[in-house]
């Protein structure tokens, strides 16, 4: 059985991994909160913007640059470029169809398990997919047991999410849960890490593909961007609470234009200063 080693860089990698993880979560959350707050396209728009957080630099960047340091002593590690972007496509899929779930479906209970199942089976895929990914002179196995272990932890975060995506409420208990979602996703991905037994195999061709050091440029160029525009829009569009604020000013203008009385709100509302709930995906409210 070969010497594997997760951590060649100490702390590095896998500190860098967690960071990762919280940023993509911290995002993902806060354009989660947009979502509650939204109907229709603009809605979708930041589920979606939710799901490339979350998904995109969560959970895959943070897969990823755990994986850098990872290495078989004496042996080369290449990747299969096509199945490393397939499971970054898969971990942004399953997050936007559990989002979606939700977003559109309702709070209850068991809308919130049955996304959290079908996110967090995509996760674990992701997560194996990306480990077939890999190629070297060896064989992997796998312990069934840690397995498993892997997956639970995927099925409850995923779950979690979900549910902190429909419930927290202000900046601290939004950083507090992507901080507990960055603990869940590493915990899987080094459970899972834990569960390979790698036998090597003298006389096998050399391994074909790309080095982990080729994707760390585009990585970190499309992190930085992606991030940097989530930011912009996250500062500029309007909070949860003035989305709320301006649909109910909408109502009312559109009762009093119907000739209706117009419901009258437990305590007098302002009208938010010169930002448009809607304006930023579809050009106006409540669509």
């Amino acid at each position: 059985m070969a010497e594997v080693q997760h951590f060649s860089y100490g702390l590095l990698t896998p500190a860098a991994a967690y960071l990762m993880s919280f940023i993509g979560s911290l995002l993902g959350l806060l354009c989660a909160t947009r979502a509650r707050a939204a109907t229709g396209r603009s809605r979708a728009s930041w589920l979606g913007l939710a799901a490339l957080a979350i998904g995109g630099t969560g959970i895959w960047v943070m897969h990823f640059i755990a994986m850098l340091g990872f290495t078989v002593k004496d042996h080369e590690i290449r990747y299969d470029v096509p199945l490393t972007l397939l499971s970054c496509g898969t971990a942004i899929a399953v997050v936007a169809f559990g989002l979606f779930i939700v977003g559109f479906a309702g709070a209850r209970t068991p809308v919130i398990i049955l996304g959290g199942l079908i996110m967090g089976a995509g996760v674990a895929s992701m997560h194996y997919t990306g480990m077939t990914a890999m190629n070297m002179s060896g064989h992997i196995d796998y312990q069934p047991v840690l397995v498993g272990l892997s997956v639970l932890i995927a099925l409850v975060a995923a779950t979690a999410a979900l549910w902190f995506s429909l419930s927290v409420k202000g900046l601290w208990a939004t950083t507090g849960a992507a901080a507990i979602m960055g603990i869940a996703v590493s915990g899987m991905h080094y459970t899972g890490m834990a569960a390979m037994r790698i036998t090597m195999h003298e006389g096998m061709a050399a391994p074909t593909g790309a080095r982990p050091v080729d994707f760390l440029l585009p990585l970190l160029g499309g992190v930085g961007g992606v991030s940097i525009i989530l930011l912009v829009i996250i500062a500029m569009a309007p909070s949860e609470e003035e989305m709320r604020i301006e649909a109910e000013l909408q109502e009312r203008i559109q009762a009093r234009q119907r000739g209706e009385a117009p419901r009258t709100p437990a305590d007098p509302v302002a009208p938010p200063p010169g930002r448009s709930a809607g304006q930023w995906f579809d050009g106006g409210p409540g669509r």
